[in-house]
């Protein structure tokens, strides 16, 4: 077993995972990231949700710095590799895939070449140690300080552990938590605990969880039949779900009809436009066959929990989660209605080329809730709901080190099926709420901030989580050059102030505008 010291460990290479590590190098730290995946980048890219989900003014405001270069680098990815039609090249802002979800939709290989970039120079020079498909097994914890996380290899068992002065955890379902003995919440808190109004009337439900999805991506391929064979339990899961065009939204109850894509005898939104990855139109005639797109939907949400489950029970739970996304490939080859009367679109092709994988799903479900630290400070709906706020902003807090905008979005949940859409007003990031409340060296770096249930829905996407882990490795690296504790930096207002202030320097910005930017 190999054994590695440094300053601060980073385990998971999230979205958050990977700006915590950035952070924390380029403040002189040595740093260990680690990632169960092959890929680094969670969302963006193994979990290939590579259109992220992003405030109004993304292109003009609301980001970091940093962010803000990833952003860019994908764009100058496609202006240096891709022959872009001149026009699409000329547009600042183009979006390779034109998916309406976003401002910016991308191939996930893309996003990771890109991440791969950014921490390159790092690597290089060892301030950051690299390590893939590992995952953490156990640590060493004295008092309420953790002394090192042991790793073993994803395929080969193998084993090392990493001594270090600070460790962020930033992997997807906040899985140090239980191994050093941080206290968290999962599921769904009750309203008697939090005072939230769409928080669960009675005991909590720690298997409440939202759903999962595993994404995959998919062109067409007109007269050619690439058909999968039929899923286990495929009628089961078409008819449970349902996999239908037509889904009722679970809070108003009102039918939304999509379509597969625009035709003139169909009605209803595009969801192979929804979030497209490749428009084919934008590049030189001949270049690529047909688009490419991401399906990320409604119809392959699955409803099921697998935090704090043994490895068998984890692991049907996600088996269960890829049939239902080949029930919806399948259904879609063979039984949806098509717009000239007939059924099914063989031509349909899942494509684990620009996966990494063998089965075309992606490397890892993507995962909308975590483990949450019980932390310092805890964000709660009535902080950011704007059923509550009365002004055009959430609650301000003093110790922001960071902001964000979403609606409160939540997906069925596994155990309730409940679902949660509400507004949102344009909110901060409290240095409180990735504090735990006793162990004293770790720092929560992406979904498992101390949220709930209810406020997870609007801190958990992509710009967020990355300002989040930015925000950790910033504060490692702190702490690391001033000999103190994070609870110690938010207990005294000199040393927030500091951090602040750095974070500043950073490109990070703290509040939003007197006025909303339009």
């Amino acid at each position: 077993m190999s054994e590695i010291r440094c300053d601060v460990l980073v385990a998971g290479a999230s979205v958050g995972g990977c700006a915590a590590a950035l952070a924390a190098a380029e403040a002189g730290c040595r740093v260990v990231l680690t990632e169960e995946c092959r890929w680094i980048g969670g969302q963006f890219t193994s979990q290939a949700v590579s259109c992220p989900d992003e405030n109004p003014w993304i292109e003009f405001f609301g980001c970091t710095r940093s962010y803000r270069r990833l952003r860019d680098g994908i764009r100058g990815y496609y202006r240096r590799n891709y022959p872009l039609r001149p026009e699409v090249r000329a547009n600042v802002h183009f979006n390779p895939g034109n998916g309406w979800v976003s401002r910016l939709c991308q191939e996930p290989k893309v996003s990771l070449a890109v991440l791969e970039e950014m921490l390159a120079p790092h690597v290089t020079a060892g301030r950051i140690l690299l390590f893939t498909e590992v995952r953490p097994v156990k640590a060493d914890v004295s008092g309420d300080r953790v002394n090192c996380v042991t790793f073993a290899g994803t395929h080969d068992g193998c084993e090392m552990t990493v001594s270090f002065d600070f460790v962020i955890d930033a992997t997807e379902t906040g899985d140090l938590l239980p191994l050093t003995g941080t206290e968290y919440a999962s599921g769904s808190e009750s309203r008697a605990d939090t005072g939230e109004p769409n928080a669960v009337d009675g005991p909590a439900r720690p298997e409440d969880v939202q759903s999962f999805t595993w994404c995959f991506l998919m062109d067409h391929c007109p007269g050619e039949d690439h058909t999968i064979a039929k899923p286990q339990g495929y009628e089961e899961l078409r008819d449970r779900q349902p996999i239908e065009w037509t889904q009722v939204h679970p809070i108003t109850r009102e039918p939304r009809k999509f379509i597969l894509w625009d035709d003139p005898g169909w009605e209803g939104v595009s969801l192979w436009r929804y979030r497209r990855v490749l428009d084919a139109s934008q590049f030189a005639e001949g270049a690529f066959p047909g688009d490419v797109s991401l399906v990320n939907w409604p119809q392959n949400d699955y409803r099921g929990n697998f935090i704090d489950k043994s490895d068998a029970e984890k692991q049907a739970v996600l088996e269960a989660g890829k049939r239902l996304s080949f029930a919806l490939l399948y259904w879609m080859q063979t039984e949806a209605p098509r717009p000239d009367g007939a059924t099914g679109f063989p031509g349909l092709r899942i494509r684990p080329d620009l996966t990494g994988t063998r089965d075309g799903l992606a490397q890892y479900p993507y995962v909308r809730e975590s483990r949450r630290i019980l932390p310092v400070f805890r964000v709660v709906e009535q902080h950011i709901s704007s059923d509550f706020r009365n002004e055009q902003y959430a609650e301000p807090f003093a110790d922001s080190v960071g902001i964000g905008l979403y609606r409160i979005d939540l997906h069925p949940a596994s155990e309730t099926g409940d679902f949660v859409d509400l507004g949102c007003c344009p909110f901060q990031i409290p240095l409180g709420a990735l504090i735990p409340r006793r162990t004293e060296n770790l720092i929560a770096g992406c979904k498992n901030i101390g949220t709930t249930h209810i406020s997870n829905g609007a801190y958990r996407l992509h710009p967020v989580e990355w300002n989040i882990g930015e925000a950790a490795g910033a504060l490692a690296a702190f702490c690391q050059s001033r000999k103190t504790l994070p609870i110690a930096v938010r207990a005294s207002e000199g040393l927030t102030g500091e951090l602040q202030e750095l974070l500043r320097n950073r490109g990070v910005p703290l509040e939003w505008p007197q006025a909303r930017p339009v």
